[in-house]
């Protein structure tokens, strides 16, 4: 093999032979400030890979990285590729059961893990038998652990080492909204697939452009907006390590300044929320972005109304790596997820496999050059959801005459009303529409006849007034989307369970009660 591609050449490496290594790659948002430049990014990535080879973590090994987004993450992930060790992006919102069982399941070498997060992971790093390695980012290193710091301090440069394309570079694991989450497997190749695609023919992302996601670097959406994307053309990406609440959103918005910014429903609601009521600051934002959930057609109208600026609502995957189907610049229609990214095709099938018609309901299947290898350690799990060239994405869509794809649930969220198909999603968006009504989730309940009807939760906006919500919310249903799938029960709540990447769990919404 003489051409070498691995990732880093191409999404570090690559800005400093053309003339950007004084340009800064990433800034952090709050703190101290932190800046670094690709030049610096690609000496420090190179130090990283010196650091894991003198910590004797062998190429492939598993490194799990429980980091907050913050200036080390970067060189960690791309000095983790130059080494050819695999890092594992993990949440870091989860439990200590759940770190748990991933730290075992991955069988990870090495745990890299931000100061903030000791008191959640150690208890599950100190039982993970394959670990040898544990780094802390910041603080005091407990007994047992190394700081960052020791970690790198006598590391010198390693060259970037040879791979293929089609080598294992990372690992991703899923939300695990149904079950326990899988370890996702995927290659060098697929980083500058998505770029090359979304990135580059959706997005139009510029080298003058500076980035803002609040979804965090260990989200494959994050992954792809606050890094893929960015360092493909040589921009800048803001990186904030904290909560993304709308005031703190909104904040950083207007200080930083980013012209890109990248949200999910759930913020761009609760936002949209904030700024009704505390007003709209100067910005300069020219895109803005949402995956993760549908983007409701209420939040998307009123998001232009306050900005100017529309949110392209678009649908990714962990498995395909981000967005392979989205609205784009200047064809926006909200309640649709918009038309195939170039580089992706797009079918539906019914039960029987068979392509459905327009106007049908179908589970959508994808096909293109981000696809991950498989599920790590689930043969069986990766045999059904990875099928040849095509990959299934467990969604339900209608596709429309001219071709927009219109989101109707997940597989195992629809349900029958009166015999015919309802989407959750179609009725909640009704809910949202309403002006008290912040987040709204349906699922299926049983009536007195042991049939299936609609029930709504709902949570308030801040003000609404509860009684006059409730009294006016099914005949409001009934107007906006027909009599029969208006919601029999409205019950009201304080929040919706939701995974850590803001996607509602309606399955524990179903649970009986005392389950």
């Amino acid at each position: 093999m003489t051409d070498n591609q691995n990732a880093a050449l191409y999404f570090v490496d690559r800005h400093v032979a053309e003339g950007r290594a004084d340009k800064p790659a990433f800034r952090e948002a709050a703190g101290q400030k932190r800046q670094i430049t690709y030049g610096e990014l690609s000496k420090r990535s190179d130090l990283v890979a010196g650091a894991f080879a003198n910590s004797e973590i062998r190429p492939e090994e598993r490194v799990a990285c429980i980091i907050l987004d913050q200036i080390e993450y970067p060189e960690i992930f791309w000095g983790a590729l130059k080494a050819h060790v695999v890092p594992i992006a993990l949440n870091t919102l989860l439990a200590t059961p759940v770190y748990d069982f991933i730290l075992k399941d991955s069988r990870a070498a090495c745990l890299i893990v931000s100061h903030e997060l000791l008191d959640v992971v150690l208890p599950a790093a100190q039982q993970a038998p394959h670990l040898r390695k544990i780094v802390v980012i910041g603080g005091e290193a407990p007994e047992g652990t190394i700081s960052y710091d020791d970690f790198m301090q006598d590391a010198e440069p390693r060259a970037t080492a040879q791979v293929s394309e089609d080598e294992c570079a990372f690992w991703l694991y899923s939300s695990g909204s149904t079950g326990q989450p899988k370890g996702v497997r995927h290659v060098h190749g697929a980083l500058k697939a998505t770029s090359d695609t979304y990135g580059a023919q959706v997005l139009g992302i510029r080298e003058d452009d500076t980035v803002f996601s609040v979804a965090k670097i260990f989200f494959a959406y994050g992954l792809g907006n606050a890094m893929t994307f960015p360092m493909a053309v040589g921009a800048t990406t803001v990186l904030f390590n904290g909560r993304p609440t709308p005031d703190v959103a909104v904040e950083i918005i207007e200080r930083e300044k980013p012209t890109i910014f990248c949200g999910v429903p759930t913020l761009y609601a609760a936002t949209v929320a904030y700024l009704e009521k505390h007003g709209v600051p100067v910005a300069n934002m020219r895109l803005c972005i949402s995956a993760g959930e549908a983007l409701p057609t209420e939040i998307g109208n009123k998001w232009h109304d306050l900005w100017g600026v529309d949110i392209l609502d678009g649908v990714g995957s962990t498995e395909m790596l981000h967005i392979f189907l989205s609205n784009a610049p200047g064809d926006v229609v909200y309640g649709t997820s918009g038309r195939p990214v170039p580089g992706y095709e797009l079918r539906c099938v019914d039960e029987n496999g068979e392509e459905i018609k327009p106007g049908g309901v179908g589970e959508l299947l994808v096909r293109g050059a981000s696809a991950a290898e498989g599920y790590w350690n689930k043969r069986s799990k990766s045999r059904a959801t990875f099928e040849g060239e095509w990959t299934r994405t467990g969604d339900k869509y209608e596709i429309t005459e001219d071709g927009r794809f219109v989101y109707c649930g997940r597989t195992d969220d629809m349900f029958k009303v009166s015999g015919i198909w309802l989407s959750p999603f179609e009725v909640e968006q009704a809910l949202i529409a309403h002006p008290g009504v912040l987040e709204a989730a349906v699922v299926p309940m049983r009536d007195k006849d042991d049939l299936e009807k609609p029930k709504a939760y709902v949570v308030l906006k801040e003000g609404a007034d509860r009684d006059a919500v409730l009294a006016e919310l099914k005949d409001f249903v009934k107007e906006k989307v027909g009599k029969w799938k208006y919601p029999r029960w409205i019950e009201v709540v304080e929040d919706l369970p939701k995974t850590a990447t803001g996607k509602i769990q309606r399955f524990k919404l179903r649970e009986p009660e005392g389950a």
